[in-house]
Protein backbone atom coordinates (compact mmCIF):
# COMPACT_ATOMS: atom_id res chain seq x y z
CA UNK A 1 0.00 0.00 0.00
CA UNK A 2 1.25 3.29 -0.89
CA UNK A 3 1.88 5.89 1.79
CA UNK A 4 -0.01 8.92 1.87
CA UNK A 5 1.59 12.20 0.72
CA UNK A 6 -0.13 15.06 2.45
CA UNK A 7 -0.18 15.00 5.57
CA UNK A 8 -0.11 18.75 6.09
CA UNK A 9 -2.55 21.37 8.24
CA UNK A 10 -4.53 23.38 5.57
CA UNK A 11 -2.59 26.26 6.78
CA UNK A 12 0.60 25.40 6.22
CA UNK A 13 3.46 22.64 6.17
CA UNK A 14 5.76 20.21 3.76
CA UNK A 15 3.95 22.21 0.56
CA UNK A 16 3.98 25.23 -0.44
CA UNK A 17 1.01 27.51 -0.49
CA UNK A 18 0.82 27.87 -3.86
CA UNK A 19 0.36 23.63 -4.19
CA UNK A 20 -2.32 23.63 -1.57
CA UNK A 21 -4.34 26.20 -3.62
CA UNK A 22 -4.47 24.28 -6.83
CA UNK A 23 -5.11 21.05 -4.83
CA UNK A 24 -8.01 22.40 -3.75
CA UNK A 25 -9.19 24.87 -6.49
CA UNK A 26 -8.49 21.33 -8.97
CA UNK A 27 -11.02 19.26 -6.00
CA UNK A 28 -13.40 22.53 -5.99
CA UNK A 29 -13.98 21.99 -9.83
CA UNK A 30 -13.75 17.97 -9.70
CA UNK A 31 -17.80 18.44 -8.09
CA UNK A 32 -18.70 21.30 -10.23
CA UNK A 33 -19.83 19.63 -12.86
CA UNK A 34 -21.77 17.02 -10.68
CA UNK A 35 -22.86 19.64 -8.37
CA UNK A 36 -24.51 22.04 -11.34
CA UNK A 37 -26.37 18.71 -12.26
CA UNK A 38 -27.30 17.80 -9.17
CA UNK A 39 -28.79 20.88 -8.11
CA UNK A 40 -30.76 22.02 -11.30
CA UNK A 41 -32.28 18.58 -11.53
CA UNK A 42 -33.09 18.35 -7.95
CA UNK A 43 -34.84 22.03 -8.27
CA UNK A 44 -36.23 21.67 -11.44
CA UNK A 45 -36.56 18.03 -13.16
CA UNK A 46 -39.99 17.39 -11.16
CA UNK A 47 -41.67 20.75 -12.14
CA UNK A 48 -40.42 20.02 -15.56
CA UNK A 49 -42.00 16.56 -16.14
CA UNK A 50 -44.94 17.61 -14.69
CA UNK A 51 -45.60 21.30 -15.71
CA UNK A 52 -43.78 20.85 -19.60
CA UNK A 53 -43.35 17.40 -20.27
CA UNK A 54 -46.82 16.48 -19.32
CA UNK A 55 -46.37 13.42 -17.09
CA UNK A 56 -48.55 12.96 -13.80
CA UNK A 57 -46.55 13.83 -10.55
CA UNK A 58 -47.26 10.50 -9.67
CA UNK A 59 -45.75 9.05 -12.56
CA UNK A 60 -42.76 11.19 -12.47
CA UNK A 61 -42.21 10.43 -8.92
CA UNK A 62 -42.00 6.09 -9.81
CA UNK A 63 -40.24 7.10 -12.74
CA UNK A 64 -37.10 8.60 -11.18
CA UNK A 65 -37.49 6.54 -8.04
CA UNK A 66 -36.94 3.21 -10.37
CA UNK A 67 -33.78 4.81 -12.05
CA UNK A 68 -32.21 5.81 -8.68
CA UNK A 69 -32.65 1.85 -7.79
CA UNK A 70 -31.13 0.91 -10.99
CA UNK A 71 -28.61 3.77 -10.19
CA UNK A 72 -27.85 2.36 -6.68
CA UNK A 73 -27.05 -1.00 -8.64
CA UNK A 74 -24.00 0.82 -10.34
CA UNK A 75 -22.49 2.48 -7.46
CA UNK A 76 -21.18 -0.52 -5.90
CA UNK A 77 -19.52 -2.04 -8.89
CA UNK A 78 -18.01 1.16 -10.56
CA UNK A 79 -16.36 1.25 -6.82
CA UNK A 80 -15.11 -1.75 -7.06
CA UNK A 81 -13.45 -1.34 -10.36
CA UNK A 82 -12.43 1.83 -10.17
CA UNK A 83 -10.44 0.48 -6.78
CA UNK A 84 -9.04 -2.15 -9.54
CA UNK A 85 -7.68 0.08 -12.01
CA UNK A 86 -4.09 0.60 -12.48
CA UNK A 87 -3.00 3.43 -14.94
CA UNK A 88 -0.17 6.14 -15.04
CA UNK A 89 -2.92 8.29 -14.18
CA UNK A 90 -4.00 5.99 -10.65
CA UNK A 91 -6.70 4.53 -10.41
CA UNK A 92 -9.40 7.27 -10.03
CA UNK A 93 -8.70 9.89 -12.30
CA UNK A 94 -9.47 7.97 -16.18
CA UNK A 95 -13.19 7.85 -14.22
CA UNK A 96 -13.69 11.51 -13.97
CA UNK A 97 -12.03 12.37 -17.28
CA UNK A 98 -13.60 9.55 -19.09
CA UNK A 99 -17.41 10.21 -17.80
CA UNK A 100 -17.38 14.32 -18.18
CA UNK A 101 -18.60 14.61 -21.79
CA UNK A 102 -20.95 11.87 -21.76
CA UNK A 103 -22.56 13.10 -18.49
CA UNK A 104 -22.52 16.52 -20.02
CA UNK A 105 -24.52 15.30 -23.39
CA UNK A 106 -27.13 13.40 -21.07
CA UNK A 107 -27.98 15.88 -19.13
CA UNK A 108 -28.45 18.09 -22.40
CA UNK A 109 -30.90 15.39 -23.52
CA UNK A 110 -32.79 15.31 -20.12
CA UNK A 111 -34.58 18.63 -20.63
CA UNK A 112 -35.81 18.36 -24.62
CA UNK A 113 -39.32 17.35 -24.63
CA UNK A 114 -39.51 14.89 -27.74
CA UNK A 115 -43.05 14.42 -29.76
CA UNK A 116 -45.70 11.71 -29.11
CA UNK A 117 -47.84 10.15 -26.13
CA UNK A 118 -47.18 10.95 -22.60
CA UNK A 119 -45.96 7.01 -22.34
CA UNK A 120 -43.60 7.64 -25.32
CA UNK A 121 -42.07 10.78 -23.51
CA UNK A 122 -42.05 8.42 -20.74
CA UNK A 123 -39.60 5.88 -22.21
CA UNK A 124 -37.32 8.38 -23.91
CA UNK A 125 -36.67 9.95 -20.13
CA UNK A 126 -36.54 6.83 -18.56
CA UNK A 127 -33.71 5.62 -20.86
CA UNK A 128 -32.08 9.48 -20.60
CA UNK A 129 -32.09 9.36 -17.08
CA UNK A 130 -30.40 5.76 -17.01
CA UNK A 131 -27.27 6.94 -18.96
CA UNK A 132 -27.06 9.95 -17.11
CA UNK A 133 -27.12 8.71 -13.32
CA UNK A 134 -24.72 6.18 -15.17
CA UNK A 135 -21.92 8.58 -16.22
CA UNK A 136 -22.75 10.76 -12.97
CA UNK A 137 -21.65 7.71 -10.73
CA UNK A 138 -18.74 7.28 -13.00
CA UNK A 139 -17.83 10.85 -12.57
CA UNK A 140 -18.35 11.41 -9.16
CA UNK A 141 -18.01 8.16 -6.99
CA UNK A 142 -14.17 7.57 -8.12
CA UNK A 143 -13.66 11.80 -7.36
CA UNK A 144 -15.32 11.48 -3.86
CA UNK A 145 -13.19 8.57 -2.99
CA UNK A 146 -10.03 10.70 -3.47
CA UNK A 147 -10.61 12.80 -0.33
CA UNK A 148 -9.45 9.36 2.18
CA UNK A 149 -6.20 9.05 -0.08
CA UNK A 150 -5.02 12.31 -0.80
CA UNK A 151 -4.27 12.95 3.06
CA UNK A 152 -4.54 10.86 6.25
CA UNK A 153 -5.03 14.32 8.21
CA UNK A 154 -8.47 14.69 9.47
CA UNK A 155 -8.36 18.70 9.10
CA UNK A 156 -7.01 18.39 5.10
CA UNK A 157 -9.60 15.94 4.93
CA UNK A 158 -12.61 18.65 5.99
CA UNK A 159 -11.00 21.05 3.96
CA UNK A 160 -10.84 18.92 1.28
CA UNK A 161 -14.22 18.66 1.21
CA UNK A 162 -15.34 22.02 1.98
CA UNK A 163 -13.58 23.30 -1.39
CA UNK A 164 -15.51 19.95 -3.08
CA UNK A 165 -18.73 21.39 -1.62
CA UNK A 166 -17.93 25.23 -2.46
CA UNK A 167 -17.50 24.01 -5.90
CA UNK A 168 -20.37 21.86 -6.05
CA UNK A 169 -22.64 24.84 -4.44
CA UNK A 170 -20.85 27.37 -6.24
CA UNK A 171 -21.91 25.73 -9.43
CA UNK A 172 -25.20 25.07 -8.43
CA UNK A 173 -25.96 28.93 -8.01
CA UNK A 174 -24.26 29.25 -11.57
CA UNK A 175 -27.03 26.48 -12.76
CA UNK A 176 -29.89 27.85 -10.59
CA UNK A 177 -29.14 31.44 -12.22
CA UNK A 178 -29.09 30.35 -15.26
CA UNK A 179 -32.17 28.75 -14.52
CA UNK A 180 -33.79 32.05 -12.94
CA UNK A 181 -33.68 33.03 -16.80
CA UNK A 182 -34.10 30.67 -19.05
CA UNK A 183 -37.33 28.76 -17.35
CA UNK A 184 -39.49 31.66 -17.65
CA UNK A 185 -38.78 30.53 -21.87
CA UNK A 186 -40.50 27.55 -21.36
CA UNK A 187 -39.99 24.61 -22.95
CA UNK A 188 -37.44 26.15 -25.52
CA UNK A 189 -35.46 27.74 -21.90
CA UNK A 190 -35.54 24.34 -20.23
CA UNK A 191 -33.26 23.18 -23.91
CA UNK A 192 -31.22 26.32 -23.41
CA UNK A 193 -29.89 25.23 -19.56
CA UNK A 194 -29.57 21.91 -20.81
CA UNK A 195 -26.84 22.62 -23.51
CA UNK A 196 -25.22 25.54 -21.59
CA UNK A 197 -25.02 23.44 -18.36
CA UNK A 198 -23.90 20.50 -20.33
CA UNK A 199 -21.09 22.17 -21.53
CA UNK A 200 -19.58 23.62 -17.63
CA UNK A 201 -20.23 19.83 -16.58
CA UNK A 202 -18.42 18.61 -19.55
CA UNK A 203 -15.44 21.09 -19.21
CA UNK A 204 -15.24 21.48 -14.91
CA UNK A 205 -14.61 17.54 -15.28
CA UNK A 206 -12.15 17.63 -18.09
CA UNK A 207 -10.40 20.87 -16.14
CA UNK A 208 -10.61 18.80 -12.39
CA UNK A 209 -8.59 15.43 -14.14
CA UNK A 210 -5.66 17.57 -15.38
CA UNK A 211 -5.48 19.79 -12.04
CA UNK A 212 -5.41 16.58 -9.91
CA UNK A 213 -3.07 15.19 -11.76
CA UNK A 214 0.05 15.75 -9.99
CA UNK A 215 -1.14 14.95 -6.36
CA UNK A 216 -3.33 11.75 -7.81
CA UNK A 217 -0.27 9.99 -9.16
CA UNK A 218 1.28 9.76 -5.52
CA UNK A 219 -2.17 9.27 -3.29
CA UNK A 220 -2.56 5.68 -1.33
CA UNK A 221 -3.63 3.42 -3.31
CA UNK A 222 -6.10 0.33 -2.38
CA UNK A 223 -4.22 -3.14 -1.95
CA UNK A 224 -3.09 -4.46 -5.00
CA UNK A 225 -4.46 -7.54 -4.15
CA UNK A 226 -7.94 -6.95 -2.64
CA UNK A 227 -10.52 -9.24 -0.93
CA UNK A 228 -13.29 -10.61 -2.80
CA UNK A 229 -16.54 -8.66 -3.33
CA UNK A 230 -18.11 -10.82 -0.56
CA UNK A 231 -15.49 -10.33 2.02
CA UNK A 232 -15.25 -6.59 1.35
CA UNK A 233 -19.27 -6.49 2.27
CA UNK A 234 -18.64 -8.61 5.18
CA UNK A 235 -16.17 -6.42 6.23
CA UNK A 236 -18.13 -3.47 5.34
CA UNK A 237 -21.42 -4.63 7.09
CA UNK A 238 -19.11 -5.08 10.50
CA UNK A 239 -17.87 -1.54 10.76
CA UNK A 240 -19.59 0.40 13.83
CA UNK A 241 -18.28 3.69 12.42
CA UNK A 242 -19.27 2.95 8.57
CA UNK A 243 -22.83 2.30 9.62
CA UNK A 244 -23.58 5.43 11.89
CA UNK A 245 -21.77 7.25 9.03
CA UNK A 246 -24.05 5.84 6.42
CA UNK A 247 -27.16 6.34 8.53
CA UNK A 248 -26.80 9.92 9.46
CA UNK A 249 -26.28 10.65 5.88
CA UNK A 250 -29.39 8.87 4.52
CA UNK A 251 -31.53 10.89 7.20
CA UNK A 252 -30.15 14.25 6.07
CA UNK A 253 -29.97 13.66 2.54
CA UNK A 254 -33.92 12.30 2.52
CA UNK A 255 -34.48 15.35 4.63
CA UNK A 256 -32.21 17.81 2.19
CA UNK A 257 -33.97 15.98 -1.20
CA UNK A 258 -37.52 15.87 0.11
CA UNK A 259 -37.43 19.91 0.75
CA UNK A 260 -35.82 20.76 -2.49
CA UNK A 261 -37.94 18.57 -4.68
CA UNK A 262 -40.77 20.53 -2.81
CA UNK A 263 -39.77 23.86 -2.06
CA UNK A 264 -41.08 25.80 -5.87
CA UNK A 265 -44.70 24.24 -4.96
CA UNK A 266 -43.92 25.51 -1.49
CA UNK A 267 -43.29 29.01 -2.42
CA UNK A 268 -45.53 29.36 -5.31
CA UNK A 269 -49.02 27.39 -4.26
CA UNK A 270 -48.58 28.00 -0.10
CA UNK A 271 -46.35 31.43 -0.13
CA UNK A 272 -48.38 32.46 -3.26
CA UNK A 273 -45.20 33.81 -4.29
CA UNK A 274 -45.03 34.98 -8.18
CA UNK A 275 -42.69 32.86 -10.36
CA UNK A 276 -39.98 35.61 -10.30
CA UNK A 277 -39.70 35.44 -6.54
CA UNK A 278 -39.70 31.53 -6.34
CA UNK A 279 -37.11 31.11 -8.83
CA UNK A 280 -35.01 33.98 -6.87
CA UNK A 281 -35.28 31.97 -3.37
CA UNK A 282 -33.28 28.80 -3.95
CA UNK A 283 -30.55 31.45 -4.91
CA UNK A 284 -29.98 32.53 -1.09
CA UNK A 285 -30.28 28.89 -0.15
CA UNK A 286 -26.96 28.27 -2.50
CA UNK A 287 -25.53 31.49 -1.49
CA UNK A 288 -25.30 31.21 2.05
CA UNK A 289 -24.59 27.24 2.28
CA UNK A 290 -21.28 28.06 0.69
CA UNK A 291 -20.30 30.32 3.72
CA UNK A 292 -21.49 27.65 5.95
CA UNK A 293 -19.20 25.32 4.33
CA UNK A 294 -16.30 26.83 5.93
CA UNK A 295 -18.54 28.09 9.34
CA UNK A 296 -18.70 24.41 10.22
CA UNK A 297 -15.54 23.76 9.14
CA UNK A 298 -13.65 25.71 11.28
CA UNK A 299 -16.30 24.66 14.03
CA UNK A 300 -14.94 21.15 13.26
CA UNK A 301 -11.32 22.30 13.82
CA UNK A 302 -11.22 23.68 16.65
CA UNK A 303 -14.22 21.65 18.30
CA UNK A 304 -14.99 18.56 16.77
CA UNK A 305 -16.89 17.11 13.98
CA UNK A 306 -19.42 16.34 16.29
CA UNK A 307 -20.45 19.44 17.88
CA UNK A 308 -20.08 21.09 14.70
CA UNK A 309 -22.98 19.12 13.12
CA UNK A 310 -25.28 19.44 16.16
CA UNK A 311 -24.98 23.39 16.21
CA UNK A 312 -25.93 23.21 12.08
CA UNK A 313 -28.76 21.43 12.46
CA UNK A 314 -29.99 23.18 15.21
CA UNK A 315 -29.61 26.08 12.37
CA UNK A 316 -31.59 24.00 10.13
CA UNK A 317 -34.11 23.16 13.10
CA UNK A 318 -35.10 26.90 13.50
CA UNK A 319 -35.64 27.41 9.63
CA UNK A 320 -37.98 24.39 9.92
CA UNK A 321 -39.90 25.79 12.32
CA UNK A 322 -40.15 29.14 10.96
CA UNK A 323 -41.22 27.62 7.18
CA UNK A 324 -44.06 25.43 9.73
CA UNK A 325 -45.89 29.00 10.47
CA UNK A 326 -44.76 31.54 7.66
CA UNK A 327 -47.91 32.65 6.41
CA UNK A 328 -48.84 33.23 2.73
CA UNK A 329 -47.25 36.33 0.62
CA UNK A 330 -48.90 39.46 1.47
CA UNK A 331 -49.62 41.51 -1.80
CA UNK A 332 -50.20 44.83 -1.13
CA UNK A 333 -47.32 46.02 -1.42
CA UNK A 334 -46.66 47.49 2.04
CA UNK A 335 -44.36 47.29 4.93
CA UNK A 336 -45.46 44.00 5.63
CA UNK A 337 -44.60 42.37 1.99
CA UNK A 338 -40.98 43.89 3.05
CA UNK A 339 -41.30 42.07 6.40
CA UNK A 340 -42.38 38.81 4.89
CA UNK A 341 -39.83 39.16 2.27
CA UNK A 342 -36.89 39.57 5.51
CA UNK A 343 -38.10 36.44 7.25
CA UNK A 344 -38.33 34.56 4.08
CA UNK A 345 -34.72 35.07 3.64
CA UNK A 346 -33.82 34.71 6.85
CA UNK A 347 -35.84 31.13 6.62
CA UNK A 348 -33.70 30.38 3.83
CA UNK A 349 -30.66 31.76 5.18
CA UNK A 350 -30.44 29.39 8.28
CA UNK A 351 -31.42 26.66 5.93
CA UNK A 352 -28.63 26.62 3.74
CA UNK A 353 -26.31 27.77 6.86
CA UNK A 354 -27.65 24.79 8.29
CA UNK A 355 -28.25 22.34 5.41
CA UNK A 356 -24.50 22.53 4.41
CA UNK A 357 -23.52 20.13 7.57
CA UNK A 358 -25.30 17.22 5.32
CA UNK A 359 -23.17 17.88 2.88
CA UNK A 360 -20.13 18.60 4.72
CA UNK A 361 -19.75 16.51 8.32
CA UNK A 362 -21.15 12.96 7.24
CA UNK A 363 -17.91 12.92 4.41
CA UNK A 364 -15.29 14.49 6.62
CA UNK A 365 -16.55 11.62 8.70
CA UNK A 366 -16.15 8.61 6.46
CA UNK A 367 -12.34 8.58 5.87
CA UNK A 368 -12.43 7.61 9.51
CA UNK A 369 -14.26 4.28 8.92
CA UNK A 370 -12.07 3.51 5.38
CA UNK A 371 -9.06 3.92 8.01
CA UNK A 372 -9.77 1.16 9.65
CA UNK A 373 -9.97 -1.19 7.22
CA UNK A 374 -6.84 -2.59 5.90
CA UNK A 375 -7.30 -2.71 2.33
CA UNK A 376 -8.30 0.39 2.09
CA UNK A 377 -10.80 -0.08 -0.18
CA UNK A 378 -11.97 3.66 -0.66
CA UNK A 379 -13.29 3.70 -3.95
CA UNK A 380 -15.97 0.50 -2.74
CA UNK A 381 -16.94 2.92 0.81
CA UNK A 382 -17.57 5.77 -1.35
CA UNK A 383 -19.90 3.64 -3.39
CA UNK A 384 -22.10 2.76 -0.52
CA UNK A 385 -21.98 6.64 0.49
CA UNK A 386 -23.12 7.30 -3.01
CA UNK A 387 -25.72 4.71 -3.49
CA UNK A 388 -27.35 6.03 0.14
CA UNK A 389 -27.19 9.54 -1.48
CA UNK A 390 -29.20 8.51 -4.52
CA UNK A 391 -31.75 6.28 -2.36
CA UNK A 392 -32.01 9.39 -0.20
CA UNK A 393 -32.97 11.28 -3.58
CA UNK A 394 -35.23 8.84 -4.99
CA UNK A 395 -37.17 8.05 -1.59
CA UNK A 396 -37.30 12.09 -1.67
CA UNK A 397 -39.15 11.85 -5.04
CA UNK A 398 -41.00 9.24 -5.06
CA UNK A 399 -42.61 10.35 -1.56
CA UNK A 400 -43.29 13.89 -2.66
CA UNK A 401 -45.04 12.35 -5.80
CA UNK A 402 -47.39 10.16 -4.43
CA UNK A 403 -47.83 11.90 -1.38
CA UNK A 404 -49.05 14.86 -3.28
CA UNK A 405 -50.85 13.05 -6.01
CA UNK A 406 -52.73 11.50 -2.33
CA UNK A 407 -53.21 14.80 -1.12
CA UNK A 408 -55.22 15.99 -4.04
CA UNK A 409 -52.76 17.87 -5.85
CA UNK A 410 -53.60 18.97 -9.68
CA UNK A 411 -50.32 18.94 -11.68
CA UNK A 412 -50.85 21.86 -13.87
CA UNK A 413 -49.42 24.95 -12.94
CA UNK A 414 -51.98 28.19 -12.07
CA UNK A 415 -54.11 25.83 -11.04
CA UNK A 416 -55.79 26.24 -7.61
CA UNK A 417 -54.78 23.24 -4.78
CA UNK A 418 -56.92 22.00 -2.57
CA UNK A 419 -56.90 22.21 1.40
CA UNK A 420 -55.01 19.06 1.76
CA UNK A 421 -52.61 19.62 -0.74
CA UNK A 422 -51.46 22.90 1.12
CA UNK A 423 -51.32 21.25 4.31
CA UNK A 424 -49.32 18.30 2.96
CA UNK A 425 -46.84 20.51 1.21
CA UNK A 426 -46.26 22.41 4.03
CA UNK A 427 -45.60 19.52 6.32
CA UNK A 428 -43.24 18.51 3.99
CA UNK A 429 -41.52 21.36 3.81
CA UNK A 430 -40.78 21.47 7.68
CA UNK A 431 -42.05 18.64 9.97
CA UNK A 432 -41.15 15.41 8.06
CA UNK A 433 -38.09 16.26 7.40
CA UNK A 434 -37.23 18.48 10.99
CA UNK A 435 -37.88 14.70 12.32
CA UNK A 436 -35.19 12.59 9.72
CA UNK A 437 -32.50 15.76 11.26
CA UNK A 438 -33.79 14.46 15.01
CA UNK A 439 -32.99 10.98 13.82
CA UNK A 440 -29.76 11.88 12.74
CA UNK A 441 -28.74 13.12 15.92
CA UNK A 442 -29.56 10.16 17.55
CA UNK A 443 -27.37 8.07 15.13
CA UNK A 444 -24.41 9.96 16.05
CA UNK A 445 -25.28 9.77 19.99
CA UNK A 446 -22.40 6.83 20.20
CA UNK A 447 -19.98 8.23 17.97
CA UNK A 448 -16.41 8.32 19.89
CA UNK A 449 -15.47 11.65 21.97
CA UNK A 450 -11.98 11.02 20.87
CA UNK A 451 -9.88 9.08 18.33
CA UNK A 452 -6.83 9.00 16.57
CA UNK A 453 -8.36 11.71 14.44
CA UNK A 454 -10.00 14.99 15.54
CA UNK A 455 -13.91 14.01 16.28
Amino acid sequence: MAHCLYQLSPLGGTLAVRRQLRLYLAYGLGDAGTGLAATVLGFYLFPFFTEVAGLSAGLAGAMLMVIKLWDALSDPLIGWLSDRTHTAWGARLPWIAGAAVPLGICFAAMWWVPHGTPGQRLGYYSVTALLLMTAYTAMNLPFAALTSELSSSASVRTHLNAARFTGSLTAGLLGLMMAFFLVPQGAVGYARLGMLGGALIAGSGLVCAFGLNPFARNALKPAAHLETVWVQLRRIAANGRFRMVLGLYLLLWCGLQLMQNVSLVFLRVVLHLGDNWAYAMPLVFQISAVPGLWLWGRVAQQRGRIPALRRGLALWGVALVLALVLPPFPGDGGVWQGVFLALLALTITLLGLGGSTAFLIPWSLLPDAIDADPDHPAGFYTAWMVLVQKLGIGLGILVVGFVLEWSGYVANQGVSQPDGAVVMIRLCISVVPGTLIALGLVVMRRWPRRSTQQT
